[in-house]
C-alpha cells in the first residue's frame, strides 16, 4: 500500500500534532480544480485513467464513469508530491492497482475505493470527506485497507492492521479484493528494497495473502504473487525453473497439435467449445519437477475447454474419454463438489498415440470468470438485498429497511471466514492472532460435518483432519469445555477422534457445568478458536489440569463363555456347546460354531471378529441352532455419565423388565463417563430390545450395547 510513499511530512505518524488537532478539512473542490490540467472538460475523464475506464468497460458496458474521475481528481491531487522508491509519481501505486481489479471484472465502487485506498493513509483526506464524497460503502472500503496507526501500535501495528482488514472483509469482502491487489503491484515493484526488507514482505505474502487468495478464489492474483514470491526466497529453484521454461520454449511444443485434435473431436460431435492452450506459471512447473522428475513438453501447460452449459461440460468429457485413453487417476469432478473457494472445473487428463499425456480442465465460462476473478467477479454482494430493502423503505418500513442495512451478511462469507472472525475475538494478544492466522490459513481444505441434533445451522465446516473437539467448540463454544464423548454415524467414539467429510456428529455434554477440557485436547484441536478456548481453561485453571493419558480401568469382571451352550445346539453328537463371551450370542441372532481344543464347540455370532480368526486357522465349522426354550443369558455395557443413585436407578430398571441379575461390575469414573456391565438371565429372548430401551431411558444413561 503505502510503503514506498517517500513524501514523510505527508504521512500521519511524522505529523503527530495532526492527530492531536485533527486533520485539517481540504477544499476538495480547489483540489479537484488543480488536478484538472489543460483543456480536459469537466465532464470527460482524464486521459491517466483511460485504460482503467476502457478496462472496466469491457466488463461494465453500462457503467457510470463520473464517480471514477471525482476519485481519480481526489487521489492525485491529494498524492501529488508523494514519489515511490521507484521514483514515479506516487498516484501510478492507485492507478496500478485499480487496473488490476478493472481487468478481473470489479465493479464500480470496488474502483471507486481502490484509487482512493491510500488517500487517508498517506494524505490529509479525513474518512469523513471520503464518506460526504463518495458515500457510506467506499467509505467503508477506504477504511478496511488503511492501516492503523504506528504510533498507536508499534511493533504489532502489522498484525492489528490485518485483524482490522479480516474483521472489515467479513462485512464486506471488497476490502480483501483491494488488498490483494495492492499486495499484487507492490511485490512487482519490490526490487527497488532493500534484501531484507523484500523477504519480510514476501514471507507474509506467502503465509498470509496467498492463502487468502487461493481461499477467496482469485486464482489470477494467486498465481502471480506465487511466482514473484518464490523468485525472491527461493532464487536458486526460480532459476532452475526459469532455465527449464527456456528451454522448453526452444523445443516443439505438443500441447497445440493436442488442442487441435480436441478441437476436431468435439467439432465433429457438435459441441460449439473453445479450446485454449494454457502455459503453467513457474510455481507449478517446479512442483511437477518435483512430482515427476524429468519433464516432457506438454508437461508445461495445460488444455483449458470452455462451453456454454454445465451439462456441456460432461459432454466434452465423455468424447474426451471416448476418442483418447483417459488416465483415471487424474479425474476430479469440482462441478459436482465444489472446492470450498467457489472454483467449480472438471478435471482430467488423456494419453495420446504419440505417448504424452496432457492436462485438460473442462469449464464453463461463467465458471472460467469465478475461478480467474474469484469474489471479485461476484460484483457488489449487495446490490440485490439493497433493491429488497428498498421495497418496503418505499411503503413506509424506513426502520424495518435500517434494520436490514444493519444485519447485512455477505452471501460470498464462506465458512472458514466466519470462523476465522469468531476466534480472533478471543485471541489474547497480537503474536498469538498473527501466529494462529498463518496456523488457520495453512489449512487448504474444507470438510462439511451434520449435526445430529436437528439445530440450526444443520452443518458446521471445519478444516481437513479437524476433530470431534474442533466440532464441539464450532458448535458449543465455551460450552465445550464440558464434552465427554462424541457419536460419529451413530457410533460411540472418542473426542480425539478425526472427522471426515459428511459425517454425522452427536457431542455429549456432562451434566456438570464445573467441568473442563483435558490438556492432551491441546494435541488433538486443529481449529484456532478451539486451542484459544482449552489453553485459555487451562490457564485460568492450573489446579484442574487433567493428567494427559487416562487412568487404566479396573478389569471387567464378565461372565462370558460358559460351561453350557445355553439354548444353543450344535449338529455334531455329543459335544460340549458353550456361548462365545466376546459377542454372547442369543436367540434368535445368526450364528456360527467352530470345534476348538477338547473337542468343544464354540458359538459365535455371525458377524464376530473371531469368525473371521477362525476360518482363518482353519477350525472345523459346525452347524449351530437354537432350542425351542425362549431363556437365554446376556452381557450388556451400558456408558453413563457420572452421578448419585445411578446404579439403583439402572438395577430398579432391569428388575422391571423381570430380568435377573447374575453379575453387575461397575468401573470408576473415567472423565466423568462410567462404564456398567451386566450379566443378565433373561426369561424370553425377545425381550432383549425392550430391555436395552429400558436401560437407555434412565436419565444419565447414553449407550448400551452387547459385550
Amino acid at each position: 500500500m503505502s510503503a514506498e510513499a517517500t513524501n514523510p511530512e505527508a504521512r500521519p505518524e511524522a505529523r503527530p500534532e495532526l492527530r492531536r488537532r485533527g486533520r485539517t478539512r481540504l477544499d476538495l473542490r480547489r483540489l479537484g480544480r488543480a488536478a484538472l490540467l489543460g483543456p480536459t472538460s469537466r465532464d470527460r475523464l482524464p486521459d491517466a485513467i483511460g485504460h482503467v475506464a476502457e478496462a472496466h468497460r469491457a466488463h461494465h458496458p453500462d457503467a457510470d464513469l463520473s464517480i471514477l474521475r471525482r476519485a481519480y481528481v481526489l487521489a492525485e491531487s491529494s498524492h501529488r508530491g508523494q514519489m515511490r522508491k521507484s521514483g514515479e509519481p506516487y498516484i501510478t501505486h492507485p492507478l496500478a492497482v485499480t487496473l488490476i481489479l478493472a481487468e478481473l471484472g470489479a465493479e464500480t465502487t470496488t474502483l471507486t475505493a481502490s484509487l482512493l485506498h491510500d488517500t487517508v493513509e498517506d494524505t490529509e483526506v479525513t474518512l469523513d470527506q471520503v464518506r460526504a464524497e463518495f458515500g457510506d460503502e467506499v467509505c467503508f472500503i477506504v477504511d478496511g485497507v488503511t492501516k492503523v496507526e504506528k504510533i498507536d501500535y508499534g511493533a504489532a501495528a502489522e498484525p492489528e492492521t490485518f485483524r482490522k482488514m479480516l474483521v472489515a472483509t467479513g462485512n464486506d469482502v471488497r476490502v480483501m479484493s483491494i488488498k490483494l491487489a495492492d499486495r499484487l503491484h507492490n511485490m512487482r515493484t519490490l526490487g527497488v528494497m532493500r534484501p531484507e526488507k523484500q523477504a519480510r514482505i514476501a514471507k507474509v505474502t506467502r503465509d498470509v495473502l496467498i492463502p487468502l487468495a487461493e481461499r477467496l478464489g482469485v486464482q489470477a492474483l494467486k498465481t502471480e504473487l506465487e511466482d514473484l514470491v518464490f523468485a525472491i526466497l527461493h532464487p536458486e529453484e526460480y532459476e532452475h525453473t526459469r532455465a527449464l521454461i527456456a528451454a522448453h520454449s526452444g523445443e516443439r511444443d505438443p500441447l497445440p497439435a493436442i488442442a487441435d485434435s480436441v478441437k476436431a473431436v468435439l467439432r465433429d460431435a457438435g459441441i460449439a467449445a473453445e479450446v485454449q492452450v494454457r502455459p503453467r506459471h513457474f510455481v507449478s512447473v517446479h512442483r511437477i519437477a518435483l512430482k515427476r522428475g524429468e519433464l516432457r513438453g506438454s508437461d508445461f501447460g495445460r488444455i483449458l475447454v470452455l462451453v456454454g452449459e454445465n451439462a456441456d461440460c460432461y459432454a466434452v468429457l465423455g468424447e474426451l474419454h471416448t476418442c483418447f485413453t483417459p488416465v483415471i487417476s487424474e479425474f476430479k469432478d469440482f462441478i459436482a463438489a465444489p472446492k470450498f473457494n467457489l472454483y467449480q472445473s472438471l478435471h482430467t487428463a488423456v494419453a495420446t498415440p504419440e505417448g504424452y499425456v496432457a492436462e485438460v480442465i473442462v469449464r464453463t465460462r461463467q465458471m472460467h470468470r469465478v475461478a480467474e476473478a474469484g469474489v471479485v467477479a461476484l460484483g457488489n454482494p449487495y446490490a440485490h438485498a439493497a433493491a429488497e430493502a428498498a421495497a418496503p423503505a418505499e411503503a413506509g418500513s424506513a426502520a424495518e429497511a435500517a434494520d436490514c442495512d444493519e444485519e447485512r451478511v455477505d452471501p460470498t462469507r464462506p465458512g472458514w471466514l466466519s470462523r476465522l472472525l469468531d476466534w480472533q475475538q478471543s485471541a489474547p494478544d497480537p503474536d498469538t492472532f498473527w501466529s494462529v492466522l498463518r496456523a488457520e490459513l495453512a489449512q487448504d481444505r474444507e470438510i462439511t460435518v451434520f449435526r445430529a441434533d436437528g439445530g440450526a445451522p444443520g452443518t458446521i465446516s471445519l478444516p481437513a483432519g479437524a476433530s470431534c473437539i474442533d466440532a464441539a467448540y464450532a458448535q458449543y463454544g465455551e460450552a465445550a469445555h464440558g464434552c465427554i464423548g462424541a457419536r460419529v454415524n451413530g457410533r460411540l467414539t472418542s473426542l480425539a477422534s478425526r472427522l471426515s467429510d459428511g459425517d454425522t456428529v452427536q457431542l455429549l455434554l456432562a451434566q456438570d457445568a464445573s467441568s473442563g477440557p483435558a490438556a492432551d485436547w491441546l494435541e488433538h484441536a486443529r481449529t484456532p478458536a478451539a486451542r484459544i478456548a482449552i489453553s485459555s481453561w487451562l490457564q485460568a485453571h492450573p489446579d484442574s489440569v487433567k493428567p494427559t493419558t487416562a487412568p487404566a480401568r479396573a478389569p471387567l469382571s464378565v461372565v462370558g463363555a460358559r460351561g453350557g451352550g445355553g439354548n444353543a445346539v450344535a449338529d455334531l453328537p455329543d459335544a460340549t456347546v458353550r456361548l462365545a463371551g466376546c459377542c454372547t450370542p442369543v436367540p434368535p441372532d445368526a450364528v456360527a460354531g467352530f470345534v476348538v481344543r477338547g473337542g468343544a464347540v464354540t458359538v459365535h455370532r455371525i458377524h464376530c471378529a473371531a469368525v473371521a480368526q477362525m476360518r482363518a486357522l482353519g477350525r472345523t465349522s459346525v452347524a449351530v441352532h437354537w432350542r425351542a426354550t425362549a431363556d437365554c443369558r446376556v452381557t450388556l455395557l451400558a456408558e453413563s455419565f457420572g452421578r448419585p443413585h445411578l446404579l439403583a436407578d439402572l438395577t430398579e430398571a432391569i428388575a422391571r423388565q423381570g430380568v435377573e441379575v447374575v453379575s453387575a461390575t461397575v468401573e470408576p469414573p473415567v472423565e466423568q463417563r462410567v462404564r456398567h456391565t451386566y450379566t443378565l438371565q433373561l426369561p424370553d429372548a425377545t425381550g432383549l430390545p425392550a430391555l436395552m430401551r429400558a436401560m437407555r431411558d434412565v436419565p444419565g444413561v447414553y449407550d448400551v450395547r452387547r459385550a
